[in-house]
């Protein structure tokens, strides 16, 4: 069965022209955006729930698919990286942070995409502002191979007076370890001692997940 087979009501172009993007399910999105079928379409939201995000979908996944070849592999691998261009072509020069979703935006986009667990220094000035994000770890982050020395090595050298700790579970499930909590301790502590106030550590899951261990009273 194709899409133009359905009552018109049903049909992914029809909603996108009467309601906007916002109505449709991942598979219709898809099905306009690579010219698929229902069935290719239904497995490649399926693939986009499983791996939270059609950038992480590994390439041979999509081959997989029946009826589905390396046009769409490319088409779907050149909306991606048209989407990453636009939202770091978005991103102002000086980004003020004022809540955790603030810090979450942030880096939202790359860091729930990503494989491996990362550790991120986001580095604030007197007005709030991001001066910079420095990648810190890339591995388990934790506060057992964690040296606290490096994670305000940059804010020192800055003038920085204030920090972030970013970092993502690849598992996409945003929920903090008792390491993390650990870890969190261990800097808001040294922070206090250096006169560099950790404001938060924030946590990136998978499809716009995130947990702020400052407003869970962790750590802090």
């Amino acid at each position: 069965m194709k899409y133009a087979d359905l009552p018109k009501s049903e049909q992914p172009s029809h909603k996108i022209h009467e309601y906007g993007g916002k109505v449709l399910t991942p598979a219709e999105l898809l099905a306009l955006a690579t010219f698929g079928m229902p069935s290719t379409s239904e497995k490649l939201g399926e693939l986009y729930k499983e791996y939270g995000g059609l950038s992480r979908i590994p390439r041979h996944r999509i081959l997989e698919i029946d009826g589905l070849g390396e046009k769409t592999a490319d088409a779907i691998q050149a909306i991606v990286e048209l989407t990453r261009r636009e939202i770091v072509a978005r991103k102002p020069d000086r980004v003020s942070i004022h809540c955790p979703q603030d810090a979450a935006d942030l880096v939202m986009y790359e860091m729930s995409q990503l494989e491996v667990e990362q550790l991120r220094v986001i580095l604030i000035n007197t007005r709030n502002e991001v001066m910079r994000v420095v990648n810190l770890y890339q591995g388990t982050a934790n506060s057992s191979n964690v040296r606290i020395s490096e994670v305000f090595r940059d804010a020192i050298r800055e003038n920085a007076t204030g920090i972030i700790l970013v970092h993502n579970h690849p598992s996409g499930n945003p929920d903090p370890s008792p390491e993390d909590v650990q870890l969190t301790r261990a800097a808001a502590e040294s922070g206090k001692m250096l006169d560099i106030r950790v404001f938060d550590h924030i946590i990136v899951g998978a499809n716009g997940t995130y947990r702020s261990l400052k407003e869970a009273g962790l750590g802090f």
